[in-house]
C-alpha cells in the first residue's frame, strides 16, 4: 500500500496536483470498494449505453412487422431474396462493419465511434422509409449494417472503461437487457403504425414502422459528447493530463482519480509488453490457451443465433400468420414476444454472476429444444382456435427460457474468456461470428419453411439446441467470478481432459437430478 501511495504523489505531482498524505491513501485505497459513484457515471454508462443498445434493439426488430407490408407492395415473393432484404444489415456487419471498429476508435476515439454508427442508423433509417423499390430497400439496410458491428462492440468497451470497478461487472448485463429493450420498441413501433395510412404516399405504415428507427440514434447523438471520452483511450495516445480530466468526471474525488490513472497506466503496460513481438491472429489459434477460448466464445456466439431466436424475432409475425392469425393480431402477438424477452432478461443480472453462465446455458438448451418442439407440433392441430394458442404458447415459453440463458451469455463469456493482450481481436471475432449467422438464419428461415414445412424448420433448430446442450456439457468451461490468472488455467486444460471428467461424471449427475426430483415431488 505505501508503494502505491508513493507512485499515486508521483501522478498526482506529475499532473500538477496536490499530493495527499500516505494515510489518507491508505484510507481511500481500503475503502475503494465501498465508494460512491458519482452521477456523471451514471448518465454515461446508464443513458449513453443504454440508448446504443436500445438503438440495436429496434434497429432488429423494427422489420418485423415492416416486411408483411414493403414484400407485397414491393411484389417480393422469391424467398431467398425477402431473406436477403431482412439479412442485409447483418451480413455487412460481419464481413465489413465488426471490422471497422479499430480504424474507428483508432481515428476518433470511443465516443466518435458511437457517433458515427448512430448517424448511420439515423440516416439509414430515413433510406429505408423512403424506399421506392425492394434494392432500394435492401441498399438502405445494408447501409445499417456498418453501424451494427461497431456500436455493439465499442460502445460496452466503452462503458466498462469509464465505470468504476464496482458497477462494471453489470455492463455487459446491462448492454443485453436495454437491446431487449430496443427489441420491444421494435414490436411496439410494428403494432402503433399498422393501420396507418395516407392518400398519396404507397405503404404509409410500414415506412413509419422503418422511419421510427431514427428516433433513438438521434438522441444518442446529442448526448454522446455531453459525456468524457474514454481514459484508457486517452492514455493508449499519451494524453494523460485529458485521461485525468475525465477521470475526475468519473470518481467522487481527484485522489481517487488519480489511482484509477495509476491502475489503468499499470494495465497498459502490461498489455504493451504482452504484445511485443506477437502476431496476435496467428495466435488467437495456434495458442492452446487462446484457441479454447476462441472455440468456446464461437460456440455461445453461433448458438445464439442456432438456437432459433432470431427466425422468431424478424418472423415471428409470419409465424402467426401461417398458425391462422389475422395480420394485425399476428403484430399484437409478436409485441408480446418482445415484452417477454425483456421482462425475462431482467432476472439475468443476478444469476449469471449467482447461477453461472454454464449452468445457465445446460438448463435453458432442453428447454429451448423443448419448446420449439411443442410450437412445431402445434401446427399439426387441425382446428384455428386451439392451433394457435399453442403457438403462441410455445413461443412465448422459449422466449421466457431464452432471455436468462443464451441471451445475455454470449456476450458476457466473449468479454472475459480471451487473454488481455488479444481481447480486441478476440472479441471482433466474436461479434463478426454472431452477426454472420444471424445473416444466415435471416436468410434462410423462410426457404427453410418453404422446403421442409413449420415443424421441419422449429425440429431444424431443435435439433441444434440438442447439440448445444452436449457441447457445452462436455467442452464449455465455466468463467463464473474467475480472476485473468484463473482463467488461464482453466483455458488450459485439453478439451479432451474436460470431456473425460464430465463423462465420468454423466452417472453421478443424472442420479443427483432423479433423486432430487422423486425428494421434491413427494415433498409437495
Amino acid at each position: 500500500m505505501e508503494s502505491t501511495g508513493k507512485s499515486l504523489r508521483y501522478v498526482l505531482a506529475s499532473l500538477g496536483r496536490p499530493s495527499y498524505h500516505a494515510e489518507s491513501i491508505t484510507l481511500t485505497g481500503q475503502q475503494s470498494g465501498m465508494e460512491t459513484v458519482p452521477i456523471v457515471v451514471w448518465v454515461t454508462d446508464l443513458l449513453l449505453c443504454a440508448g446504443s443498445a436500445i438503438v440495436q434493439g429496434m434497429d432488429q426488430t423494427a422489420v418485423n412487422g415492416a416486411q408483411e407490408y414493403y414484400f407485397e407492395e414491393f411484389n417480393l415473393t422469391n424467398p431467398w431474396m425477402q431473406g436477403l432484404v431482412n439479412g442485409a444489415p447483418y451480413l455487412c456487419s460481419a464481413v465489413i462493419g465488426c471490422w471497422t471498429t479499430a480504424p474507428l476508435n483508432r481515428w476518433f476515439g470511443r465516443r466518435g465511434c458511437i457517433f458515427i454508427s448512430c448517424f448511420i442508423s439515423f440516416a439509414s433509417s430515413f433510406w429505408m422509409a423512403a424506399a421506392h423499390t425492394w434494392w432500394n430497400l435492401l441498399l438502405g439496410r445494408f447501409l445499417l449494417g456498418f453501424a451494427v458491428g461497431a456500436k455493439s462492440t465499442t460502445t460496452p468497451v466503452y462503458g466498462a472503461e469509464c465505470a468504476p470497478a464496482n458497477i462494471r461487472g453489470a455492463l455487459v448485463m446491462m448492454w443485453q437487457m436495454w437491446t431487449a429493450f430496443g427489441i420491444m420498441l421494435g414490436y411496439i413501433a410494428s403494432v402503433a403504425f399498422m393501420k396507418v395510412t395516407h392518400p398519396t404516399i404507397p405503404g404509409f405504415n410500414w415506412r413509419l414502422m422503418l422511419g421510427s428507427t431514427a428516433i433513438p440514434p438521434f438522441f444518442v447523438c446529442i448526448q454522446v459528447y455531453m459525456c468524457p471520452e474514454s481514459p484508457r483511450w486517452y492514455m493508449i495516445r499519451d494524453r494523460y493530463q485529458d485521461a485525468y480530466n475525465a477521470l475526475c468526471k468519473l470518481r467522487p474525488s481527484e485522489f481517487q482519480a488519480a489511482r484509477d490513472l495509476y491502475y489503468i497506466h499499470s494495465a497498459l503496460k502490461v498489455e504493451e509488453k504482452l504484445r511485443q513481438g506477437k502476431h496476435l491472429w496467428r495466435e488467437m489459434f495456434t495458442v492452446p490457451r487462446n484457441r479454447r477460448a476462441a472455440q468456446s466464445s464461437f460456440f455461445v456466439m453461433f448458438m445464439q443465433q442456432f438456437c432459433g431466436v432470431n427466425a422468431i424475432m424478424y418472423y415471428s409475425s409470419s409465424m402467426f400468420r401461417d398458425a391462422g392469425f389475422d395480420l394485425q393480431t399476428a403484430l399484437v402477438v409478436s409485441l408480446g414476444c418482445g415484452i417477454t424477452n425483456w421482462i425475462f432478461a431482467l432476472p439475468a443480472v443476478y444469476t449469471i454472476d449467482t447461477f453461472g453462465r454454464r449452468n445457465l446455458l445446460l438448463t435453458t438448451f432442453p428447454l429451448m429444444c423443448l419448446f420449439l418442439l411443442f410450437t412445431g407440433f402445434s401446427f399439426y392441430i387441425p382446428d384455428q382456435a386451439p392451433r394457435t394458442a399453442c403457438v403462441a404458447t410455445g413461443i412465448y415459453l422459449y422466449m421466457i427460457v431464452y432471455s436468462p440463458g443464451e441471451g445475455p451469455v454470449p456476450f458476457t463469456y466473449s468479454a472475459e474468456a480471451f487473454p488481455l493482450y488479444i481481447r480486441d481481436i478476440g472479441m471482433s471475432f466474436a461479434t463478426a461470428t454472431t452477426w454472420g449467422f444471424n445473416f444466415i438464419v435471416s436468410l434462410t428461415w423462410l426457404p427453410l419453411r418453404d422446403a421442409f414445412s413449420v415443424q421441419g424448420a422449429f425440429g431444424w433448430y431443435a435439433a441444434w439446441n440438442f447439440f448445444g446442450w452436449v457441447f457445452c456439457y462436455f467442452c464449455l468451461p465455466e468463467t463464473k467470478a474467475l480472476s485473468l490468472e484463473e482463467l488461464d488455467q482453466v483455458f488450459s486444460v485439453p478439451t479432451r481432459k474436460h470431456i473425460n471428467h464430465y463423462r465420468g461424471m454423466m452417472p453421478c449427475v443424472s442420479i443427483h437430478l432423479i433423486l432430487r426430483f422423486f425428494t421434491r415431488f413427494f415433498l409437495c
